[in-house]
């Protein structure tokens, strides 16, 4: 259904902030941020440092992942009755893997006109000084915490022939790094930190070549990699099983437990100790051998 916009609400401004360098913030922007009613921010400290660098008085609330629905709903009310808001995230792009998503979303439902004001974003800078095809490509943002979680997505993106995109902290870069060698082999890679920052560093070589660096080079600064495209390949019926329900299969076909989690294990790249373990932990003991 096509959204209409109410010229009676007020105006919802994206604005990007330098994701390291100050002089990466644009005139417009700076703008916005001076003449907008509101300023709605991830974290209002970080966002003071912001305007107070660039002498901007403005009034500043705060909008987060964990204040988004209570403060989504009064932000909303607020363009509502016609007042303008600057959305801003920490670094980059709001809405780009936080919470500015919902909001966005809510507003254009709304009739309330939602305009972006470009600027510095971590992806686009990494994937143009990567090295890499630049198109297509593909924007994973972070992956999930828990490794099961994570080595399940990377299974459902792995073929996808695209030039991947993905956001990592850094004490997790190395786990992650694992995950992404035994799930998708030894792709091209190139690993970027402190983006636009002094010491601003790339790797460019390998997923395996990159652990190796890490060894030497202590993980510091939000990661941003890019990676070598997949192979197009559409996923099998059972790669978009989950694993215990592929194990559940073979079993229900007559496997006996212990080969359909070998099979299982050998084939998604997971040990068959942790397969086990979570059919444990499902209360799922299993005495067929």
């Amino acid at each position: 259904m096509e959204q209409k916009i109410n010229d009676k609400y007020g105006t919802l401004y994206l604005c990007a902030t330098p994701i390291g360098n100050l002089e990466d913030m644009t005139p417009r922007a700076l703008r916005m941020l001076q003449e907008a009613d509101l300023i709605a921010a991830e974290d209002t400290r970080h966002t003071l440092q912001l305007l107070n660098h660039f002498d901007i008085k403005g009034r500043l609330v705060r909008y987060d992942e964990h204040s988004k629905e209570k403060q989504g709903a009064y932000l909303l009310e607020q363009l509502l009755e016609g007042k303008s808001i600057a959305l801003v995230s920490d670094a980059g792009f709001p809405g780009i893997a936080d919470p500015g998503e919902a909001l966005a979303h809510d507003a254009i439902a709304q009739g309330v006109r939602v305009v972006p004001v470009p600027g510095a974003n971590a992806a686009l800078c990494a994937l143009i000084a990567s090295g890499l095809p630049t198109y297509p490509f593909f924007f994973g943002g972070f992956l999930p915490k828990s490794k099961r979680n994570r080595r399940e997505q990377l299974e459902l993106w792995q073929h996808i022939p695209a030039t991947m995109i993905l956001y990592e902290a850094p004490h997790r870069i190395v786990e992650v790094l694992k995950d992404i060698l035994a799930c998708w082999g030894d792709r091209p890679l190139a690993a970027a930190r402190e983006l636009t920052k002094l010491h601003e560093e790339f790797y460019r070589g390998t997923v395996s070549g990159c652990l190796s660096w890490l060894e030497e080079n202590s993980p510091r600064g939000e990661f941003c990699l890019v990676l070598g495209a997949g192979d197009g390949k559409a996923a099998t019926e059972e790669q978009q099983l989950e694993p215990l329900d592929e194990v559940r299969r073979l079993m229900a076909e007559g496997v006996d437990k212990k080969s359909a989690l070998a099979q299982v294990a050998k084939k998604r790249k997971i040990p068959k100790r942790e397969l086990y373990n979570q059919l444990i932990s499902e209360g799922e003991e299993i005495n067929n051998d």
